[in-house]
């Protein structure tokens, strides 16, 4: 099966996105960066351009799907909190664009980029840049490309 997937790494001041092509063992690197709203802007402010860059990124590249990562139990209830107005905005954009969604928990990503749950953010962006071909400067881009080709290894096995 061959889709065009967007990952996504939500986060309240950068959230990550990652665009791949997949197409059987073939990957192909789309897009990737992050979506900077900064820390000085309101929330209401920052959700806002969060809101409008995933939705500008799913005009311009038409995925098949969402890839997110499931928001993990915090020790900062607040930034539990802000995260899933985060996560909130970000499903509302793909609901905006008839873009179904697949949630992935941290360890299942880990484990289909590295083989391993338990991997550091270092081996996980090593092993995209090694799937992808290309040097990932940006923790928030590696963590969404991670997802993103955590959904095509998924998906190309039915439930």
């Amino acid at each position: 099966m061959s889709q065009v997937i967007l990952g996504v790494d939500p986060g309240s001041r950068n959230t990550g996105f990652g665009i791949i092509h997949g197409a059987g063992d073939n990957l192909r690197h789309l897009a990737s960066g992050r979506i900077n709203a900064g820390s000085r802007a309101a929330l209401e402010i920052r959700l806002r351009q969060i809101y409008d860059g995933l939705t500008g990124l799913i005009q311009q590249h038409q995925p098949q799907a969402l890839a997110l990562e499931e928001i993990f139990l915090a020790a900062n209830v607040r930034s539990a909190f802000i995260l899933g107005q985060v996560q909130g905005v970000v499903l509302l954009a793909a609901a905006n664009s008839s873009l179904p969604v697949f949630q992935y928990a941290a360890t299942t990503v880990k484990k289909a980029v590295v083989g391993y749950g338990q991997a550091t953010k270092s081996q996980v962006q090593m092993m995209i840049e090694q799937l992808l071909g290309l040097k990932i400067t940006n923790e928030h881009a590696a963590d969404a490309l991670a997802v993103s080709v955590c959904h095509h290894f998924h998906s190309r096995w039915p439930r």
